[in-house]
């Protein structure tokens, strides 16, 4: 093989240099916010030259075996322990503040119906929501306003926030559990799936009411014609 076969590598290792130090770039900025950052974050950091995307996609892939991995929640991106070794990490200790059976209701109708109004988590509540509950959970991070709902009296609605999604370990809300779910993990309280067959019963029974007044509104109405033919 002659000199001129030979590959020309000299744009090459430069190139290779520069993407090493921008991957390390992003690397010790992840690991150094508190929160979970944007692209957009990450740019503000380390300029808008790199390839972001990629440098992200490569460091899922180096982490992906260790004992930190590189998560997405949502459109921010952070590193946290392995889920299998998150176990040697819990210490138990007190809760000073535990969230109330309310408070989780209402976490719970805001996850899977936000943006909703006071008035909307009351109403599928069936009971008045005290100020407190709300404000315990923006407290918490896990809350937000999310604006006005253009009805009359503009009411305040209510969504969750990307803080909501680390905490709890989920990428978007798509990965919510369904009911069949929590049914099968045993999270469901006995009462909930009375009250749930309860409801399901009155529906079924109102559908039944409903199409006994059609068929004898049918039946009148073929009377009627007929003794109107027969007068």
């Amino acid at each position: 093989m002659g000199e001129h076969d030979r590959e020309d590598t000299s744009l090459i290792e430069p190139m290779r240099v520069v993407m090493d130090i921008g991957k390390r770039a992003v690397e010790a900025t992840l690991f150094a916010s508190e929160k979970p950052m944007t692209i957009g974050d990450i740019k503000a950091y380390v300029g808008e030259e790199l390839d972001i995307h990629q440098i992200l996609a490569d460091l899922q892939e180096d982490f992906q075996h260790r004992g930190i991995v590189l998560i997405k929640t949502g459109e921010r991106w952070h590193f946290q322990t392995a889920q299998d070794l998150s176990h040697l990490l819990r210490r138990e200790r007190a809760e000073l503040r535990k969230l109330s059976r309310a408070g989780m209701e209402t976490l719970a109708i805001i996850a899977y119906h936000e943006p909703v109004s006071r008035a909307e988590i009351e109403a599928i509540r069936g009971v008045q929501a005290a100020k407190g509950t709300l404000d315990v959970l923006m407290e918490a991070g896990w809350v937000r306003p999310a604006g006005r709902r253009e009805v009359p009296g503009r009411p305040l609605i209510y969504a969750t926030t990307a803080e909501f999604l680390t905490h709890f370990g989920l990428q978007s809300r798509r990965d919510l559990p369904g009911v069949d779910d929590l049914k099968a993990a045993g999270l469901l309280d006995p009462v909930d799936l009375a009250l749930e067959q309860m409801e399901l019963e009155a529906e079924a029974e109102q559908g039944a009411e409903e199409s006994a007044v059609r068929e004898f509104v049918d039946d009148d109405g073929v009377l009627l014609e007929n003794q109107s033919e027969s007068a």
